[in-house]
């Protein structure tokens, strides 16, 4: 069983946020107005964070990184959902069942990453912007809440292609849209415990670190230092 994680390269990352947008492209996730986006009701799975800084006083210069779930291996948001809508699967990707959500966001307060968002609004986009949804990925109703899954349709998806095609699943079958769309190959994906896979070998990497890793939660996403110190 693979257990899948996501290296992002801060040396290669330009911030310039194409990411973010496949993100919400690949994954229908809603646009809301300016008035609900001004209340902090915008939505987005991905997002960049002024988290990182580099230079010296006082020349220091703020460095957006791109944040999105952790897919941590001991995730807290999992241990505090009452009707587990949320939970671990085998290869690793915390997961969610959207009909199973009540909405009471025990999960969002629990994570220490911000990386869910909550749907305020039903979804009542132009007729126009219809055409643009993926037909893979559901529309979530208002009042749950929602989340980074890796793309996780994408995996069934490469699963029932393999299947037709009587071979195993291979490392390129499966890529995240962020991933995918990265223009400067910053975002790497793969099983964490092959040995044979780029996100294997990155992990070792000396620049590598994770997000308040001080917390226990051990995420599968690693980040490459951008200092070259």
């Amino acid at each position: 069983m693979p257990r899948y994680g996501m290296v992002i390269d801060l040396n290669k990352c330009n911030q310039c946020g194409a990411c973010v947008t496949a993100c919400k492209l690949e994954n229908n996730v809603q646009i809301v107005s300016k008035e609900n986006a001004d209340m902090g009701r915008a939505m987005y799975w991905m997002k960049m964070l002024d988290i990182n800084y580099e230079g010296s006083y006082p020349e220091i210069r703020p460095t957006n990184i791109p944040m999105l779930c952790q897919q941590c291996d001991e995730p807290s948001c999992t241990k505090v959902c009452p009707v587990r809508a949320t939970y671990k699967r085998d290869d690793g990707i915390v997961a969610q069942i959207y009909p199973q959500c009540i909405g009471c966001r025990y999960c969002m307060a629990n994570c220490p990453y911000t990386a869910k968002v909550f749907n305020w609004l039903k979804d009542e986009q132009p007729v126009e912007n219809e055409k643009c949804y993926n037909t893979d990925v559901s529309v979530r109703p208002k009042g749950i809440v929602e989340k980074c899954t890796f793309c996780i349709h994408r995996l069934q998806k490469a699963k029932e292609n393999a299947k037709s095609e009587h071979r195993k699943l291979e490392e390129d079958d499966y890529i995240p849209a962020c991933a995918e769309v990265c223009p400067s190959n910053a975002i790497y994906f793969g099983d964490l415990d092959d040995p044979k896979s780029q996100v294997a070998k990155l992990v070792h990497d000396y620049r590598k670190f994770t997000l308040q890793e001080e917390l226990g939660t051990k995420p599968k996403v690693y980040y490459l230092s951008a200092k070259s110190e």
